[in-house]
């Protein structure tokens, strides 16, 4: 992509319906994005289906979910789980009796891992293991999702699958010292990448987060076929993160998280759902705000972008109910801070000389620098020391608002999607956000809302804060 595409037109659900299926393709687990998408299907009546990655046993061999974890599953997600296991990613696969490439990453120290070598022959091997495992599954999957969707009825695909990162001790290591390190324990992310150990991970989280969307395109195909054949519609979705467009000195601006190590499997993602369209599939990559989830807690500083949320919610016509977040953020301060406390530092950052080199979309994602990380982590780390808790802290009260809307954003768009990728920057979270608190969605004259008044991201493929 040379520029972020924002979503621009909030959309109300004009396809799905009672009785329709909806099927999320990840297994639902705590905090993340999905939660908000499987509401808006709740609400429309369809029908929920979930998939599990199953489990790994003392001896590593993959399961279903036993009963009572399958019980447990199901309702969490409110649906049915068909329990048979589509773990992705190649890191605890291996050819029979083989070391598995989590097994290889253990055999390396930390004083060489930098330049010690992986044999690559070896974990092709391992990736072809692993890639037969999970369209072997997948094909069983849709041999029984083909028979729980009634003719003529419409299908809602939600890709939610995402990570990868191998459980070995050694790379938790370098990881903390890449994403939470400063100082003396700073790491350069750049010297993960150049490593065989980065570039296992890499492979991995493009298993696990892009090539699992172009199976599940292709392994629904007959679904697809018979379900249009007999007038109904499918769609596919995806989550993305590819930077977000937020305020910065009163105007919406392409930023990002420094360094996103897999931002490269969702540009991968975002390839896959291009060519998916061109062949005519409706394949959409959602890139959503940051937020911060279970996984996306190793970043520290991804949640400093998430609090300029507020300052959207009041630029986009937001009344008493964005007056409310305000203050429901603000009361989580320590005695003697405010919000005006908060927005200083994060300006302060967002205008530094050291951070105008990331804020360049056709770098993206860059490597990190020390200057930047020490910024970026001593910026989030005075954050949360302004807290009266750093267990309860405002980007947790924002990142469920962002849940909320960009459920019902996606949601929404993909009745008619408009392209294979699109942005939901601040300006159009906010005002799905508004518009749903503070005038009910049932008043609104016609299933579509057009808005308009708002700055447009499309042509920003940049930004400069030197002035």
């Amino acid at each position: 992509m040379k520029n972020p595409i924002s979503l621009e037109t909030i959309s109300e659900n004009t396809v799905f319906r009672n009785g329709d299926v909806f099927v999320l393709f990840g297994e639902l687990f705590g905090r993340g994005y999905a939660t908000g998408l499987v509401d808006q299907a709740r609400k429309a009546g369809m029908q929920i289906v979930g998939i599990t990655v199953g489990r790994r046993d003392e001896n590593n061999v993959l399961r279903p979910l036993t009963d009572q974890e399958l019980s447990e599953a199901e309702a969490r997600l409110g649906g049915e789980i068909i329990n048979v296991p589509l773990m992705a990613g190649f890191d605890l696969d291996a050819p029979p009796g083989g070391p598995t490439p989590t097994d290889l990453l253990a055999r390396l120290t930390l004083e060489g891992w930098e330049s010690e070598k992986l044999d690559w022959d070896y974990i092709e091997k391992c990736q072809a293991v692993a890639t037969a495992r999970f369209t072997d599954a997948l094909a069983q999957v849709m041999a029984v999702l083909d028979g729980m969707i009634p003719e003529g009825h419409n299908v809602f695909f939600a890709h939610t699958m995402a990570g990868g990162i191998p459980k070995a001790k050694k790379f938790l290591v370098v990881a903390n010292r890449i994403y939470k390190g400063t100082g003396a324990r700073h790491m350069s992310t750049q010297a993960l990448l150049d490593s065989d150990m980065g570039k296992l991970i890499l492979r991995n989280f493009d298993e696990v987060s892009a090539n699992t969307f172009r199976h599940l395109i292709d392994f629904s195909a007959a679904i697809r076929k018979r379900s249009e054949a007999s007038g109904g519609q499918v769609r596919y979705t995806a989550y993305g993160y590819h930077g977000t467009g937020i305020l910065i000195d009163g105007e919406y601006r392409w930023q990002t998280y420094t360094n996103y190590t897999q931002g490269y499997a969702k540009m991968r993602l975002e390839g896959i759902a291009e060519d998916a369209w061109s062949k005519g599939v409706r394949a959409t990559v959602y890139n959503c705000p940051e937020i911060r989830t279970n996984s996306s807690d190793v970043f520290t500083g991804i949640e400093l972008p998430l609090i300029p949320l507020l300052l959207a919610l009041r630029k986009e016509n937001g009344g008493r109910w964005a007056d409310e977040q305000w203050r429901a953020c603000e009361e989580l301060l320590a005695e003697g801070f405010t919000l005006d406390d908060v927005f200083a530092k994060i300006a302060e950052l967002q205008a530094s000389d050291v951070m105008v080199p990331f804020y360049d979309f056709a770098a993206w994602p860059m490597p990190n620098s020390q200057a930047q990380a020490d910024l970026t982590i001593g910026t989030s780390n005075e954050i949360t020391a302004m807290h009266r808790s750093g267990k309860v802290v405002i980007s947790d009260l924002l990142s469920a608002l962002v849940v909320e809307a960009t459920g019902q954003l996606i949601f929404g768009a993909s009745s008619s999607p408009s392209g294979p990728v699109q942005w939901l920057n601040h300006d159009v979270v906010a005002r799905r956000l508004n518009a749903t608190h503070e005038v009910p969605i049932s008043r609104s004259p016609s299933a579509t809302r057009q808005v308009s008044g708002s700055a447009s991201l499309s042509s920003l493929p940049q930004i400069s804060l030197a002035s």
